[in-house]
């Protein structure tokens, strides 16, 4: 299993609302698919910062999903957000 967890860092309320207008379609397209196990962005008690969790079944399914969100107007939208991921690879 491969398990991404971290944050996006908004650096304005511009970048915030960005998150929110794009938010939901993203993670309705992630969670359909193939191999995601889990996959939530939510708010922290900071407007500014979302936290960020997904698990995915194999290597393959993370990576698609890498390459299908690169790809998406999620990612044009929301490309200049920081990013403080951390990726790791879980045994079965």
């Amino acid at each position: 299993m491969i398990r991404l967890k971290g944050h996006l860092i908004c650096l304005s309320e511009d970048e915030a609302q960005t998150v929110r207008q794009h938010l939901a379609e993203h993670t309705r397209l992630s969670r359909s698919e193939s191999g995601c196990l889990s996959f939530d962005v939510s708010e922290t008690d900071d407007p500014m910062v979302w936290d960020v969790q997904e698990s995915f079944r194999t290597r393959e399914d993370f990576d698609a999903h890498q390459t299908r969100t690169r790809q998406s107007s999620w990612f044009d939208a929301t490309r200049h957000i920081l990013r403080d991921f951390r990726v790791e690879e879980l045994p079965d």
